[in-house]
């Protein structure tokens, strides 16, 4: 296994493995083509609706579906490069180390919110998907969309936990 340098993005940075932020960048790419899908298609549809007074049907259900993937999408990438929110007001002046141990406990946070998360996502997709349930126009399957959210919080389970791993062994340096 071999480690990629440490990001400098983060504030408090930790070694992740190469692989790792290699596929997290790939799934933030994805998010990235699903975002601009979503620019594209609402500039679309709103100059259909002033030109020739209509919208493209179901738009508002493709930017439902759309922004779910770009979020689940780019949570990984923003894990591994410490992109999250920090409030560091309170740990300005504390040592390296304190900030990784409270680096860790939010990650160990995390993790348990992203377990949580996909779990309860997995019970979602096998409801909607056992009820048939479907958007209103386009009748798209709502299921579909927790293909690719499931994954790409499988993802961020794996990436936090190595996260975790290196603020931990920061902190007991």
């Amino acid at each position: 296994m071999t480690e990629a340098e440490p990001l400098t993005e983060q504030p408090h940075p930790v070694p992740v493995p190469g692989w790792l932020v290699a596929l997290c960048r790939w799934f933030a790419a994805i998010g990235g083509v699903a975002l601009l899908a979503m620019m594209l298609m609402t500039v679309a549809s709103v100059g259909l609706r002033s030109v020739l007074g209509w919208p493209i049907p179901g738009d508002f259900e493709l930017v439902e579906v759309l922004s779910a993937i770009t979020i689940f999408c780019f949570l990984p990438w923003c894990q591994v490069i410490g992109g999250n929110v920090l409030v560091d007001f309170f740990t300005m002046k504390a040592g390296p180390r304190t900030n990784h141990a409270l680096e860790a406990l939010g990650d160990l946070v995390y993790l348990a919110i992203g377990v949580l998360l996909t779990w309860r996502l997995w019970h979602g997709a096998v409801d909607f998907y056992s009820y048939g349930e479907q958007t209103m126009v386009l009748r798209i399957p709502i299921w579909w969309s927790f293909i690719i959210a499931m994954p790409a919080m499988a993802l961020l389970i794996v990436t936090t936990f190595f996260t975790l791993i290196g603020h931990v062994g920061k902190a007991r340096a």
